[in-house]
């Protein structure tokens, strides 16, 4: 088994392909802590027995791996990629059957606040995000997930190796809210949902 790997903006996360499917397509669950993965995922939970590693975001073909700052990443990255390669080559599964991530499924409803009378704006800012915003995010180890729209403002976080990343804030001012602006003349602003 082979697997790449790949930089993210993020200093601290390092995305992992293992060459197969993780999560399968639109799948992304995100691990902030070690307490999340116990029994939900075998593989979150493989990662985090590695020392220094502080987050893990499972994504449909790829794995995010979050270091603790201390930490360097010639150190770490044999034991994630012999973590990752042990669980493949012993056919585990990544999620517990009947787990549900810590973060949710990245298609799945999260608890989301717009008005009814919105409904149509806030379908045409989740298509975006979905067709033109995540398939970019994902390319970086991360994701984006929709919290809600309220008076021209679209509420939104980042996950995976996005989250924390230097250039977060810029991703969300500059690229996702210029292209929502420009696309969809009712949004005014986005922020990262707190």
């Amino acid at each position: 088994m082979f697997i790449q790997t790949e930089q993210t903006p993020n200093p601290a996360t390092l995305k992992f392909l293992p060459g197969r499917e993780v999560l399968g397509a639109g799948g992304a669950v995100d691990f902030s802590a070690p307490e999340e993965a116990q029994g939900k995922s075998p593989l979150a939970e493989a990662l985090f027995d590695v020392e220094g590693v502080t987050g893990v975001f499972l994504g449909g073909d790829f794995i995010s791996v979050t270091k603790a700052d201390e930490k360097e990443w010639y150190v770490l990255k044999p034991s994630v990629l012999g973590a990752i390669m042990q669980h493949f080559t012993a056919g585990r599964d990544v999620m517990a059957a009947g787990a549900e991530g810590a973060g949710g499924e990245a298609g799945a409803e999260e608890e989301t606040r717009y008005d009814e009378a919105d409904s149509q704006i806030v379908g045409q800012i989740k298509e975006l995000l979905d067709t033109r915003v995540r398939p970019a995010v994902a390319q970086d180890g991360g994701d984006i997930v929709f919290h809600g729209f309220e008076q021209g403002v679209v509420y939104l976080t980042m996950r995976g190796a996005c989250a924390g990343c230097p250039s977060s804030t810029a991703t969300l001012k500059m690229g996702i809210e210029n292209m929502l602006r420009h696309y969809i003349p009712e949004v005014t602003e986005v922020r990262a949902a707190g």
